[in-house]
């Protein structure tokens, strides 16, 4: 690291606002009213996100006239929707090597349910002209380490070599590539939630914000087979009762852990934060000096990755590398800002792209994740099959959560399907474990895979996770 490249690092982040991109808009909806005049629905979905999003706009598809209510505590995609990087991927099982080493036998079935899922998305967004820059131009995996070369399959089918990967997106750091062109989308992630919300309220979903659950149960005998959850609003507390219930709430806290019957749920995931930036608008000469398809994700490899992309706007959006555990599974506000790691991204993007020197970013920000120690989303049901949930998507729920949603309908309906009788759904992985033994686990697998990184070379601390098959990614 050079000094001129730390100085123009912080001259560059000099005047970026800590705002996500994505909400950053004109386009954003008024907020919508809270759940205090509601009182019954069919179907009760808690969580305003693509997983709840998606979960209601399926339910009144699949079922016309269905009565559903959407509640979100905050606002519509505030939080991980409206803070991640926009890459809708095909992969249910957080890429192939994870997929193949955790459900070996039905892997193959895993693909081509996730490329399904793909098309799927893709097929609704253009039946109801959701306009939220949906490009589906695959995208573009790239080694910047020796060592990194090999896992590529240098002599195979695909095989992209130092100059050929350049001549998709032009870093003098590629040293090999792969392109999968089918795999991958780009999109703007908040304007598809608020397109999918939008969508949903004309076929005749409730959506109501500003309204935090602060309790779910079953009804008791004699009042119906259904649930009857409490909502915090503006204006006092709020009862809702509903037939079923789905609770999307991803990183944050459901009402479930608060029960020993339910404590596991509690541990199954952890909230991490992942770091984002985005330059200014780039003029034409800027982005023909990397060659690059707008349509084409990038991400490179490594256990501490970027991923970035060009915004519908001409911006390059640049994420990912350090992700960051709190204490006790911390979520708060004061998270959101961590200087050292924007300046830790500012400096690899001046390394990956020295032909775009004097680029200044107007956006930095952050967001919650909920990582799993299998990588990616997990299922469970409480209150006699009532309530059904899913959660743990680790960075991959833009495209996942569709699929999610899926299979939480099949479960509500009682209907075996080949998604429902998937390994990966049938079985709940580990839980990490309660403090201080879930902080301590996940900084030494932090510093563990960043050294494997620098070496390629896993040592015992992961070698012993790989055949426990526990994990901590985003």
């Amino acid at each position: 690291m050079t000094t001129s490249t730390t100085n123009w690092a912080s001259e560059a982040l000099k005047d970026s606002q800590l705002t996500p991109l994505w909400l950053d808009s004109e386009e954003r909806p008024v907020p919508r009213d809270s759940a205090e005049d509601m009182t019954h629905a069919d179907l009760l979905v808690v969580g305003g996100g693509f997983t709840g999003l998606w979960t209601a706009l399926r339910a009144v598809e699949r079922a016309p006239g269905t009565r559903v209510l959407l509640v979100e505590a905050d606002r519509i995609a505030e939080h991980a929707t409206g803070r991640n990087g926009g890459f809708c991927e095909a992969s249910l099982t957080h890429g192939e090597e994870n997929g193949r080493n955790r459900w070996p036998e039905e892997y193959e079935k895993l693909e081509q349910l996730g490329l399904k899922n793909l098309d799927e998305i893709q097929d609704t967004i253009t039946r109801y002209g959701i306009d939220c820059g949906f490009l589906r131009g695959g995208i573009l995996s790239v080694a910047t380490r020796s060592h990194e070369v090999e896992a590529f399959e240098p002599g195979e089918p695909g095989f992209l070599d130092a100059a050929a990967v350049r001549e998709y997106v032009d870093s003098p750091t590629y040293l090999a590539g792969r392109y999968a062109p089918e795999e991958c989308a780009v999109v703007d992630p908040a304007r598809l939630a608020w397109g999918l919300a939008d969508v949903a309220e004309s076929l005749g979903v409730t959506i109501a914000e500003h309204s935090r659950l602060d309790a779910l149960q079953a009804l008791k005998r004699g009042s119906g087979d259904g649930v009857k959850a409490h909502f915090e609003t503006p204006q006092g507390m709020a009862t809702v009762t509903a037939d079923r219930a789905v609770l999307a709430t991803n990183a944050f806290p459901n009402p479930l852990g608060k029960s020993l019957k339910h404590l596991r749920s509690r541990w199954e995931t952890v909230p991490v934060y992942d770091y984002v930036l985005a330059t200014e608008p780039l003029t034409d000469e800027q982005l023909a000096a990397i060659r690059w398809d707008p349509a084409i994700g990038v991400a490179d490899a490594g256990n501490q990755f970027h991923y970035y992309r060009i915004t519908p706007d001409r911006r390059i959006l640049w994420g990912g590398y350090d992700v960051i555990y709190h204490f006790g599974r911390s979520i708060k506000t004061k998270h959101f800002d961590r200087p050292e790691t924007f300046r830790k991204l500012a400096n690899h993007f001046a390394e990956t792209f020295p032909q775009l020197e004097g680029v200044r970013f107007t956006h930095r920000w952050s967001g919650v994740i909920d990582t799993s120690s299998q990588f990616c989303a997990l299922f469970g049901k409480a209150h006699g099959g009532r309530t059904v949930y899913a959660t743990g998507f680790t960075g991959l729920g833009v495209g996942a959560s569709r699929f999610a949603a899926e299979v939480m309908l099949d479960r509500l309906e009682g209907v075996e399907t080949e998604r429902t009788l998937l390994e990966m759904v049938r079985k709940r992985p580990l839980p990490f474990p309660p403090e201080p033994f879930a902080w301590f686990g996940i900084l030494v697998t932090t510093w563990a895979r960043a050294r494997e990184d620098k070496s390629g070379k896993k040592n015992l601390w992961l070698r012993t996770m790989d055949r426990l098959g526990l994990g901590f990614d985003s």
